[in-house]
């Protein structure tokens, strides 16, 4: 099936056959596994994940990498804590390898004291020694903006980034977000080309919006992504699509698709930061952050078919 025909059929979660992964370190509201990233390396998929507790008890305090043969038993290899980054909490990492072969870790760090965030980057040869790699800050942010949780893929001989940017002018409403984009020679400095999707007005992503996967195409690009009508949603996100065209540069503005989003059975319905892995015959392996009964977070997996009638848009909206 061809891109332009996934609307209503693109491989979305449909919960009734997914697995948990990793379980939360905690089971009560504000202890959560999840945030993954993944990736396919010589036959091994690997993925990076968030560890959290409740605010006051650590928040996000470590990023793990691991691997597995069947993508759903995974077996530690490394992880950072927050202390290595001199950071109060940490959110998503991306997980990418070079065309060198080089393991790299982008980590999305909180500035202690304030609501300001950064994405430091650790580079080594292996995943293992991204335990004791060396940060660099490559985004930043400033005083007006805090960047967190990048999505990175490299598309032709450029890197291309989805960050999640909040605006600081506002200090009680800092959990607004817009996905912006920027483009990189090197995945290390980075040229930013402004917002790229906004919340609608109204609806069930008004406040705010992150992306959470990208699969590029012939002649344009889909992306997953989290979003949250009103501030009392902050971290209970749900998950939209969107659709965008190559530009003369990259990729250009995100459109919106129209179709109801992808909740967890329990209130308050969190089920964000969706990772896809493409296997093969237009079937994906899916991983993504899911709020459990209790209020803890878990990392589940499933397969799931492009076009298939379990991932339609009727039967993912009563999941």
């Amino acid at each position: 099936m061809g891109f332009d025909a996934w609307p209503d059929a693109f491989p979305l979660p449909a919960l009734r056959e997914s697995i948990v992964v990793v379980p939360p370190p905690g089971t009560t509201p504000g202890s959560w596994a999840g945030a993954p990233s993944v990736l396919m390396h010589d036959g091994l998929i690997y993925l990076a994940y968030r560890l959290r507790r409740p605010i006051g008890q650590g928040r996000g305090y470590r990023n793990v990498i691991a691997v597995s043969d069947d993508g759903i038993s995974f077996e530690p290899v490394a992880h950072v804590d927050r202390e290595q980054f001199a950071s109060e909490s940490l959110e998503r990492p991306a997980l990418v390898v070079t065309p060198e072969g080089r393991w790299r870790l982008y980590v999305s760090c909180a500035t202690p004291g304030t609501k300001h965030w950064r994405v430091d980057l650790l580079e080594a040869d292996r995943p293992e020694g991204l335990s004791s790699a060396t940060p660099q800050s490559v985004l930043p942010g400033d005083e007006t903006v805090a960047v967190k949780d990048p999505v990175i893929i490299r598309d032709g001989d450029r890197w291309h980034l989805w960050a999640s940017v909040h605006p600081l002018d506002l200090p009680d409403q800092t959990d607004r977000m817009t996905t912006d984009y920027a483009t990189s020679a090197d995945g290390i400095d980075w040229a930013w080309h402004g917002t790229v999707l906004a919340g609608t007005a109204g609806s069930w992503d008004a406040r705010g919006v992150r992306a959470s996967s990208v699969l590029p195409t012939a002649d344009g690009l889909w992306m997953t992504y989290d979003g949250r009508a009103t501030a009392g949603q902050n971290w209970e996100e749900v998950t939209g699509l969107a659709v965008g065209r190559r530009t003369a540069t990259g990729f250009g503005d995100l459109t919106r698709v129209e179709r109801p989003a992808v909740r967890s059975r329990h209130e308050p319905g969190g089920l964000r930061y969706l990772s896809l892995l493409p296997l093969e015959a237009g079937s994906f392996r899916l991983y993504y952050e899911y709020t459990r009964r209790d209020g803890a977070h878990e990392l589940r997996t499933e397969v799931a078919v492009a076009g298939a009638g379990a991932n339609s848009a009727s039967l993912v909206a009563s999941a």
